[in-house]
């Protein structure tokens, strides 16, 4: 069983910065692929960013690239996710999620075994 949980979440104005983070316990860290989510009031959730499990691969959706940085630390179990110029758009739960995976590089974001409970990020106007 693997253990993830999220912080870092609050309320910032728009145009601010924030930064998550995504503890992970229970099994080796370094044997995961690792993923931001989000979900906005009335929406699925949706893709924000993933990490391979070397962590020489990443992926955004289009609506953060730019602006948001995946990265982890395996010293210390734990991905970040790095928020810049951030707008009332990207208001919503951020969920961390970790896929357990023999491929070093792959992106892939599909079919993610754990889950955190999420954070809460909301940006004013």
């Amino acid at each position: 069983q693997v253990q993830l949980v999220e912080s870092g979440g609050g309320l910032v104005q728009a145009g601010g910065s924030l930064r998550l983070s995504c503890a992970a316990s229970g099994r080796t860290y370094n044997t995961y692929r690792m993923g931001w989510f989000r979900q906005a009031p009335g929406k699925e959730r949706e893709i924000v960013a993933v990490i391979s499990r070397s962590g020489g691969n990443t992926y955004y959706a289009d609506s953060v690239k730019g602006r948001f940085t995946i990265s982890r630390e395996n010293a210390k179990n734990t991905v970040y996710l790095k928020m810049n110029t951030l707008n009332p758009e990207d208001t919503a739960v951020y969920y961390c999620a970790a896929k357990i995976t023999n491929l070093s590089d792959s992106i892939n974001y599909n079919g993610m075994d754990y889950w955190g409970k999420g954070t809460l990020v909301t940006v004013s106007a």
